[in-house]
């Protein structure tokens, strides 16, 4: 089915549209742009050169896909931002594309980013998240599948948000966030299992509480992040999600939160 395009939307005859998409009045698209199937872009959305579009996309008013990024490293390189497929974009929402030369912004599938999110340059977000209204993530993150951030969150740059992790209100972060857990207040601090989360997900409650004991090893111990790894190791039932603490947490480069 063709797409059904506003003549006041402001289009480079460039870009390439696929089939099924509505595109609404001031809808202002550059050269260098691609868009899936079924996308709905609604009015005063901007999508910039270097932007990659999946399917199923909603777009809604006021957002900006593909701004240049925010970083004093750019010096005006080809770079990109990928969109994957199903994610909600709500009013006001930017995303920067990468800084460095084939660098990219990527968000994954089925996330939902609340209004006035700000995605920065050369961030990874996975499947299956939450923005909360005015979440701000810097650059360079890294973001798991599941993970929900509550209004007006930030996320500070190089970090990383683990797999099904709850970042609550008005907090922000500069050490990594392991999978799974409830993280808030100011300084942040550990506020136990994702228990909710995890029902949704089908975890077993006995795998929970294998990671509850996984955590508390490592919050309410007294040892370094390396000591708890061969504890949970040694204690701690394995498991798919207790490998992915184990991994998680060997991989760290900022550090982990409350240690």
């Amino acid at each position: 089915m063709a797409s059904e395009i506003s003549p006041k939307a402001e289009i480079s005859p460039k870009a390439k549209i696929g089939n099924n998409c509505k595109i609404f009045p001031f809808v202002y698209i550059e050269d260098d742009v691609e868009i899936g199937d079924d996308c709905i872009i609604m009015p005063f959305v901007s999508i910039l050169d270097g932007s990659r579009i999946g399917k199923g996309n909603k777009i809604h008013q006021g957002s900006v896909i593909g701004a240049l990024p925010q970083d004093f490293h750019f010096r005006g390189e080809k770079s990109y931002v990928k969109v994957g497929n199903n994610n909600i974009i709500r009013e006001n929402v930017v995303i920067n594309r990468g800084t460095y030369r084939d660098g990219c912004t990527v968000i994954g599938n089925h996330n939902y980013l609340l209004e006035g999110t700000h995605i920065s340059h050369d961030t990874v977000v996975g499947t299956n998240c939450v923005f909360g209204n005015g979440v701000e993530i810097a650059g360079d993150c890294v973001i798991g599948n599941g993970v929900i951030f509550s209004t007006g969150a930030i996320q500070n740059a190089d970090t990383r948000a683990g797999d099904m992790s709850l970042i609550q209100a008005g907090c922000a972060f500069s050490h990594d966030v392991p999978p799974y857990v409830i993280a808030g207040g100011s300084p942040m601090e550990y506020g136990g299992v994702n228990t909710t989360i995890l029902d949704f997900a089908g975890i077993d409650k006995k795998v929970q509480k294998h990671i509850a004991n996984a955590y508390r090893l490592l919050f309410h111990g007294k040892t370094s992040v390396f000591d708890v790894i061969n504890q949970i190791k040694d204690q701690v039932p394995d498991s798919p999600e207790i490998q992915n603490i184990i991994t998680f947490l060997q991989e760290t480069k900022r550090g982990i939160m409350c240690k």
